[in-house]
C-alpha cells in the first residue's frame, strides 16, 4: 500500500497536476521510472522526503543486479547495509569498491539473503576469507559466474568447497590467487571441468602444465583460458589443450616463456585468439620500428 501523504499548497496550486508520487507505485513507478535512474541518483533521491525514502526503499528490495561501482569509487560499510538491507532477489552482486574493508560479516548475511545469486564478483576484496566463500557456494546452488581475482586468501581448501558445491559454474576468474597449486586446479577440473567455460589463472607462478593438461582434459566446453604470467606452463599443456578443446576461442599465454610457438601453430590454424604474435611478425614490427618503414615480405612463403 501507498503511505497517505499530507496536503501542500502545492496541491491547491495546481489541482488537475498529479504530484510524482501520485502515480503507481507497483504498476508505474518501480518498473517504468526509477528502474532508469542511476543508483547514485536514487541514493540523493531518498532524502528529499520520508516517502521518496520509502519508495527508494521498496525499489532497492527489488533489485535483480547491485554493482557497487554505481554508487562510487568508494562506498561506506554503513551506506552497504542500507542498501542491501532488504534485497532478497538479488541474481548478480558486484562489490569491488568495497575491497578495502568488505568483511565476512559484511558479506555473509547478504548471501544468506539472496540464495539466487547467478554472479558475485568479489575482485580484489583481501579481508574475506574461506568462510566468505563456504556460505557462498553452499547457499548459492545456482552461481554460475564468480570472481575473485587478487584474493590472496584464496587457498585449494576453499576452491575444493567451491568445486564439490556449485554445479552450474561456468566462469571463474582466479586471477593472482597465488596460494592456489597443481593439484587445486586438477580437483577442479575433474569436478566441475564439464561445464567450465571460462577460466583465469593468470599472475600465478605455482600453475604448471599439470594443471593445463587436466582442465583439457575435463573442459569440453571451455571457451577463454588466460595463462598470463604463469611462468610454469609450457608446450606440452599447451599441445594437450589443442588436442582435447575444440571449441576454444582465446588462450593468454604472455609471460609464459616455457610455451613455443611449434605448440600454438595449431590453435592459431582454428582460429584461437592469442595474445602472443607469431615470432616472424614480432621481427617484422621490430624491423620496422629501427628502419622506419614496412618492409614487403611474402607471408604465403
Amino acid at each position: 500500500a501507498e503511505p497517505p501523504l499530507a496536503g501542500s499548497g502545492s496541491d491547491c496550486q495546481r489541482p488537475f497536476t498529479r504530484r510524482f508520487l501520485d502515480l503507481p507505485w507497483e504498476d508505474v513507478l518501480l518498473p517504468h521510472v526509477l528502474n532508469r535512474v542511476p543508483l547514485r541518483q536514487l541514493l540523493r533521491l531518498q532524502r528529499v522526503s520520508r516517502a521518496f525514502r520509502s519508495l527508494v526503499q521498496l525499489h532497492l528490495a527489488g533489485l535483480r543486479r547491485f554493482d557497487a561501482a554505481q554508487v562510487g569509487p568508494q562506498i561506506p560499510r554503513a551506506a552497504l547495509a542500507r542498501l542491501l538491507r532488504d534485497a532478497e532477489g538479488l541474481q548478480e552482486l558486484a562489490l569491488a569498491p568495497c575491497h578495502e574493508w568488505l568483511s565476512d560479516e559484511d558479506l555473509v548475511p547478504v548471501l544468506a539473503r539472496n540464495p539466487q545469486l547467478r554472479s558475485v564478483a568479489l575482485g580484489g576484496c583481501g579481508q574475506l576469507s574461506r568462510r566468505a566463500l563456504g556460505a557462498l557456494a553452499e547457499g548459492c546452488p545456482r552461481l554460475q559466474r564468480l570472481s575473485l581475482a587478487h584474493c590472496d586468501w584464496v587457498d585449494g581448501l576453499a576452491l575444493r568447497g567451491l568445486a564439490d558445491r556449485c554445479p552450474a559454474l561456468e566462469e571463474l576468474d582466479l586471477t593472482a590467487c597465488r596460494q592456489l597449486k597443481d593439484e587445486a586446479i586438477v580437483y577442479l577440473a575433474q569436478r566441475r571441468g564439464a561445464g567450465l567455460r571460462s577460466l583465469s589463472l593468470a599472475v600465478n607462478a605455482n600453475v604448471g602444465d599439470a594443471a593445463v593438461q587436466e582442465l583439457a582434459r575435463n573442459c569440453p566446453e571451455l571457451q577463454h583460458l588466460d595463462l598470463t604470467g604463469c611462468l610454469r606452463v609450457g608446450s606440452d599443456g599447451v599441445r594437450t589443450l589443442a588436442e582435447y578443446c575444440p571449441v576454444l576461442r582465446s588462450l593468454r599465454v604472455r609471460h609464459c616463456h616455457h610455451v613455443a610457438e611449434s605448440s600454438l601453430s595449431r590453435l592459431r590454424k582454428r582460429g584461437v585468439d592469442i595474445d602472443v604474435e607469431p615470432p616472424l611478425h614480432q621481427a617484422l614490427v621490430l624491423l620496422q620500428d629501427m628502419a622506419g618503414f614496412a618492409p614487403f615480405v611474402n607471408l604465403q612463403v
